[in-house]
């Protein structure tokens, strides 16, 4: 102290200021963790895909890792630290492993991951990036295909947040060691063509609430607003656009700047998931599950594009450029069951006899239904594209 008792008080206080700002410094010897992961495109999203194997036996450990992969949470909502993209569809991870299932050769795990939060949802899967899981089962050695390039390989999914068994049929090359990319079949939404991938999804009735209509109505009414409430791949809920006064063609970015239809659907997306037997309370709705999208016949649509109807969906509180898969299911089922919103919509004439053609915000997407003898939904089938981006290692640091 005598060194520095010439020295004015406020010039002592920095000092030892600055001293304790210098020895809080993290060890710079810390390395970054890093595992093995592939980054793929399935449908109109983009995901993280691990290897089961390849992450903690102990799953309370993996928010933590998918947080620092991703890139979230960011306040400025772009996730440059990490593989997201910013939006829903690109904040997403996919976790494959061999399954003992006599019914499915792997397990999926989806996880939604929030672009400014941290939550890490499982509540439910995601259609789009079912479309890459067979293709990454191939192509990581989990599955061993028999086929050649002249067959398809087929690849039985068990997706554990619906416990639901989906059948992903798609083209090879060579010995069967690797999924086909290049082919003649383009998806709305992603530039250019590729190999076409066909989804089964089988039984898909009652993903989470055990029923195909969970409410028992085809019509029930919340916020004034008369809703379907459906459950196939994932509970859903529709309402038409006219109904909340807006057109069905209105864009998804339209949809964001306003505030008072966006918290309308979302008490009408919490008011169904209640009913539906989501959760006791609203709040405790998951963000997720159900989804929501607004319908309308073509009359209430300015493009030329044929279809049946429109769609606009939310996912995860933000408008969807495209469609999510599991909507889209929903949909085909609604449209042939009496008295729902969806067949309200639709004209006696279908643009496709093999299914339904919805116009959503980039084009067009075809899905189907078909009901067994007894009236059970036997299953509901759409078709994707998907495509190995990137495989090596990511990094990840741990959170502050």
């Amino acid at each position: 102290m005598r060194l520095i008792s010439g020295f004015k008080p406020s010039f002592i206080q920095y000092l030892k200021k600055s001293i304790r700002t210098l020895t809080s410094f993290p060890q710079r010897s810390k390395t970054q963790n890093k595992l093995p992961v592939a980054y793929y495109r399935g449908g109109t999203s983009r995901a993280v895909l691990f290897q089961r194997n390849h992450l903690p036996k102990d799953r309370s450990l993996w928010d933590e890792i998918f947080r620092g992969v991703i890139g979230s949470p960011d306040a400025n909502g772009r996730q440059l630290d990490g593989l997201g993209g910013g939006i829903s569809s690109l904040s997403k991870v996919g976790v494959v492993g061999k399954s003992d299932r006599a019914d499915a050769d792997v397990d999926f795990t989806f996880a939604a991951l929030g672009v400014k939060d941290t939550s890490v949802d499982y509540s439910s899967n995601c259609g789009n990036i079912t479309s890459a899981i067979g293709p990454f089962a191939v192509d990581s050695g989990l599955v061993r295909s028999s086929v050649d390039a002249k067959s398809d390989a087929l690849v039985r999914i068990h997706n554990t947040n619906t416990g639901k068994i989906i059948h992903s049929t798609f083209p090879v090359i060579e010995n069967g060691d690797e999924a086909a990319s290049v082919g003649s079949f383009a998806i709305d939404g992603v530039a250019g063509t590729a190999a076409r991938i066909q989804l089964d999804f089988v039984n898909p009735a009652g993903s989470k609430t055990g029923k195909l209509f969970p409410t028992g109505k085809a019509v029930d009414v919340f916020e004034g607003v008369r809703t379907t409430c459906i459950d196939v791949g994932n509970p859903c809920s529709f309402v038409k656009a006219e109904d909340l006064g807006v057109r069905g063609d209105i864009s998804p970015s339209a949809i964001e700047e306003q505030p008072r239809l966006m918290g309308q659907l979302d008490r009408i997306r919490r008011s169904a998931g209640v009913a539906m037997g989501l959760a006791s309370e609203l709040e405790d709705i998951p963000g997720s599950i159900p989804k929501i999208a607004m319908i309308s016949s073509m009359d209430h649509h300015h493009g030329q594009t044929p279809a049946d109807l429109t769609l606009r969906a939310l996912s995860v509180a933000q408008a969807h450029k495209a469609v999510p898969i599991t909507v889209g299911l929903s949909v085909a089922a609604a449209a042939l069951s009496p008295n729902t919103v969806i067949a309200e919509c639709l004209g006696r004439q279908r643009v496709d006899p093999a299914g339904i053609m919805i116009a959503h915000p980039s084009g067009r997407l075809m899905v189907s239904a078909a009901f067994d003898a007894h009236k059970h939904l036997s299953h509901a089938t759409v078709f994707r594209t998907a495509r190995k981006i990137m495989e090596g290692n990511v990094f990840w640091k741990q959170a502050a």
